[in-house]
């Protein structure tokens, strides 16, 4: 995982289940955006707002207004906090 300064931009390339754990399980929560192969990008508020599956394939991303997508871990490419 790379970390940085609260005021600069991270990103991590080869995103993995567990990185993504890691950032939302760490003890201070930012915001970050999860961006697919295709273009879309999804950007998780909280850390309530995103869930994996238990065998890691995939995971839904909640939207402020209740709706939720299911990404196939396949199709990440960026996680950019």
């Amino acid at each position: 995982m790379v970390l940085a300064a609260p005021h600069k931009q991270v990103r991590i390339w080869a995103m993995t289940a567990e990185q993504l754990r890691a950032i939302c399980d760490a003890h201070r929560f930012r915001p970050f955006t999860i961006h697919l192969a295709d273009g879309r990008r999804f950007t998780v508020l909280h850390r309530d707002f995103v869930s994996q599956s238990p065998g890691g394939r995939t995971m839904i991303v909640y939207g402020s207004d209740e709706s939720f997508t299911i990404l196939d871990w396949h199709l990440v490419t960026e996680l950019e906090v």
